[in-house]
């Protein structure tokens, strides 16, 4: 199992990959990790907000 840290850190890249518009392809993570449902978790996040605030200022 992934340490707490490991997971925060999965979030923060995936979040990250998701404001620079990075593709979900980009996890570097393996599809049976949890460490890719955190990274995953902070992609889709960042891209929702993003979504948000585009939509809020048209």
């Amino acid at each position: 199992m992934a340490a707490r840290e490991e997971m925060t850190r999965a979030i923060t890249a995936g979040a990250e990959a998701g404001r620079r518009g990075d593709p979900p392809t980009a996890c570097p993570h393996p599809r049976t990790s949890l460490l890719r449902a955190a990274w995953v978790k902070g992609y889709a996040r960042a891209r929702r907000e993003l979504a948000a605030a585009s939509s809020s200022t048209h």
